[in-house]
């Protein structure tokens, strides 16, 4: 059964980020555009992951909740491979400065999503 869970719970995560990817279509890495769809999606898995965390390790969340929510759907919705694809694209347009920006940016905003979701449930 946990795997369906997973499984469920990490198709829900893609069609949601497919929907991001929608609503915030790339622009040409030639032009250091920030891909703002898997940044938000990165992001927002962050703020969720943090919650889940948070009430995970005060038995707040059961075992299915956290299969469903926290390896599914964020493991779903959340793309670190999209991520350093647009990195490296970005890179070979040579946005050299928007690749550092971006980088850090997005590590910086990652870490604040998970300890804001954390902080704001623990």
């Amino acid at each position: 059964m946990s795997w369906l869970l997973v499984f469920v719970g990490g198709g829900v995560g893609s069609l949601c980020r497919y929907g991001l990817s929608l609503l915030f279509p790339p622009g040409e890495a030639g032009h250091g555009l920030i891909p703002w769809a898997t940044f938000l999606a990165n992001g927002l898995a962050c703020l969720i992951l943090g919650a889940g965390i948070a009430l995970a390790t005060r038995n707040a969340m059961p075992k299915e909740m956290a299969l469903l929510l926290l390896t599914g759907f964020c493991g779903g919705f959340s793309t670190f491979s999209t991520f350093t694809a647009e990195l490296f694209a970005l890179y070979q347009a040579g946005a050299y400065g928007t690749v550092i920006g971006y980088l850090t940016l997005k590590m910086v905003t990652g870490l604040l999503a998970l300890w804001v979701g954390f902080s704001l449930l623990k």
